[in-house]
Parts: C-alpha cells; structure tokens; sequence
C-alpha cells in the first residue's frame, strides 16, 4: 500500500480549485502502475513524488492525467511543494520530466518558476474554426490584439480569446470541430478580459478531462500569446487569473511574466492549497 494526500489547489479552502491527489514512495512504480492509479483516482492530475537524482533537490516527480503522463503541471508542482513543505517558508525544487522547477512558498502562497519559457507554435487557427470547435459565434472570438493561436511550454494549448465573460460562459466543446482544431494537442483553453486580468477555462475531453478547474501550465504558456498580441511591456508584468468558476469550483491563480528586450526572459504562476484527504491505495499488480 502507499501513502497518498489530497489537495485543493489554487484556492485556500477546501472543496474550490483543482483537486491533486499526491502518491508518495513512488520510486518502484512502473509506467502502467502509476497510469493506472492516475485512472483510480480520476482526477484532472495525480502526482508521483520519489527520491532525486540529485539530492541537493527535493523530490523528483512525474505527472499524469487520467489517460496520459505529461512532463510539467503547474497545480501539481504547486500542491506538492506545499505539502512536503510541511508549511514552512523557502524553495522547494522539484525534478519534472520537463526539467528542474524551483517553487518560492512565503506565507502559504507557492510560486514556481516555470521550467521551459513558453513559446508560439506554428499554424493558423482562424476565427470560424475556434467559434465551431466552442459552439460560438464568429463575432465571440477575439478582443483587442488577441486572436487563436497554438502556444507550448512544454504541454501545448489552443489559445481562443474570447470577447467577454458572458461568451467565455457560454463555451463547450463541439464535438468533431473542437478535436479537429486540438488534433495533436487535445487541449484548448479559452480566455476573456476580466478587470486588469482575465477568466478562463481549459478542455481536454480527449485526455479524459472535460473541463480543468485550474491550470497551471495553460496560464505559463499564455505569456506567449499575450506577448505576441502586444499585451506586455518591458520589465515585469502582472494579472490575476479566475478559472473553474463555472464548474462550481473558483480556482484564483496568479501570473508574472518578465520581458526583456521585447522577448520573455521568466514566467511564474502562483496559488495557494488546502488539504482535503489522505489514506493508502493498492499497489496494481501488472
């Protein structure tokens, strides 16, 4: 049997933000044993947490979703840095598959940096694609210099701007049109203007989320998108983003982007957590 907590993240209390579930002693786990307790736990994210290669760090980590393994998750890094802190203050550094991501914790709020600066991917993704594949209208896409586009950072999205909030709830995935705009990447994540920051919502139907509550690696990647719509100055830029509000569970994530010479030099994502559960869960004999 192992140990595993679960943690609310991107919000301070209980049954809001992203539910994580925390495996710990992972480290004789294969592949399919740890996809397959992912699976168990149905969650948006299970976090696998083992011995470093390097032991100045932390912990090494890998990541999956119910039906894949992905190399870097902004709700996962930022819950599990939070629980093995053990509620102190200072850096925790954790070994991703995409890389080293060094996490801030000062007062119960977790920074991390990200690991891979995001970047835009090639492609056109036109206003009537978006529109179909969300069950909206052409005049719903696109507000200010913001228009589709495809943007990774390791994981990669869809990136559709939406006019307002009242478009950004009316969004669902659309059947044929949504998997053949996402084909390659599976993920779309829609966002609108909301004060000085945006809202937003996330759909990975095809990897076995529907709708995320909270992402963390979506709001890294969208400093590319911003960057290219002309949304940043030099130096460093801030916006406070609200996710899983229509799902009933209100995520509040911040972001910072630093630029330099017109180019993105550092990008942090930060939130808080609350713990919600723990226990032990059999080993899948496979």
């Amino acid at each position: 049997m192992l140990s595993y907590h679960v943690r609310d993240v991107f919000t301070d209390r209980a049954f809001a933000g992203n539910p994580l579930a925390i495996v710990l002693d992972a480290d004789g786990l294969t592949d399919a044993q740890m996809q397959t307790i992912a699976a168990e736990f149905n969650l948006s994210e299970t976090i696998f947490v083992m011995a470093p290669a390097n032991p100045d760090h932390d912990a090494a980590v890998r990541i999956f979703l119910p039906r894949a393994e992905i190399p870097f998750a902004g709700h996962p890094v930022i819950g599990c840095a939070l629980h093995l802190s053990g509620g102190r203050d200072g850096l925790i550094a954790l070994e991703c598959q995409a890389g080293l991501v060094e996490v801030r914790i000062v007062d119960g709020t977790a920074e991390l940096t990200a690991p891979v600066l995001p970047r835009m991917v090639a492609g056109d993704v036109t206003t009537g694609d978006a529109a179909a594949a969300l069950g909206l209208g052409a005049s719903d896409i696109g507000f200010g210099g913001h228009a589709p586009c495809r943007a990774e950072a390791g994981p990669g999205f869809v990136f559709v701007p939406l006019r307002d909030i009242a478009a950004l709830e009316r969004a669902r995935p659309s059947g044929d049109a949504f998997a053949a705009l996402t084909a390659g990447l599976g993920k779309l994540y829609a966002f609108a203007p909301d004060g000085g920051g945006f809202r937003a919502r996330m759909f990975a139907p095809e990897m076995g989320i529907p709708e995320d509550p909270a992402t963390g690696s979506a709001t890294v990647t969208l400093a590319a998108p911003l960057l290219a719509a002309g949304a940043l100055h030099e130096g460093e830029n801030a916006f406070a983003l609200r996710q899983g509000v229509e799902m009933g569970r209100p995520s509040d994530l911040g972001l910072r982007i630093d630029v330099a010479d017109g180019a993105l030099t550092r990008v942090r994502v930060s939130g808080r957590s609350a713990p919600v559960a723990s226990g032990r869960i059999a080993i899948p004999s496979m």
